[in-house]
């Protein structure tokens, strides 16, 4: 029986993903780690040379990373649905709110994210995309390290 608003959450109930949704969440999340910590190693270091022309790898990189994110806000939509509003209702209780917020925190992270990369791609100059990338590229580093100890508190 789907879960419904109007009908209180049982005691000692914990939410999880369904399998779809933690195996897609899981995949984009995997897949802009393991495209924009290569586009900064290769932006920063390989192409940092006075002179030197990108590497071509760089632009590759930034396409799978834009394409991962159009994936990871359907995928954060999709969490915004049911699993974020139900989450936070069970929350309510004392011995949940520790996950209410890391929960917080892992959806600002997203927003974040989201917020800076719309920034860089569409609002400012050239001469802002450094600092706030490198802004971007922490926060993302942030969610990578706050999103285990959501789901950990989860396993309790």
């Amino acid at each position: 029986m789907p879960y419904r608003s109007s009908h209180p959450v049982p005691t000692g109930t914990v939410h999880h993903l369904s399998p779809w949704q933690r195996r897609g969440f899981y995949l984009t999340l995997a897949l802009l780690t393991l495209t924009g910590l290569p586009w900064l190693v290769l932006h920063y270091t390989v192409g940092a040379g006075a002179g030197e022309l990108p590497h071509p790898m760089e632009a590759w990189l930034m396409r799978v990373h834009g394409l991962a994110a159009f994936a990871g806000l359907f995928m954060l939509g999709v969490i915004a649905g049911v699993h974020i509003p139900r989450g936070w209702r069970m929350s309510a209780r004392l011995r949940w709110a520790k996950q209410r917020a890391l929960g917080l925190i892992v959806t600002v992270l997203c927003g974040g994210l989201a917020l800076s990369a719309y920034a860089m791609f569409y609002l400012l100059p050239e001469e802002w995309h450094a600092p706030v990338g490198w802004g971007h590229a922490i926060v993302g580093l942030l969610l990578v390290v706050a999103l285990p100890l959501h789901v950990r508190g989860l396993k309790r």
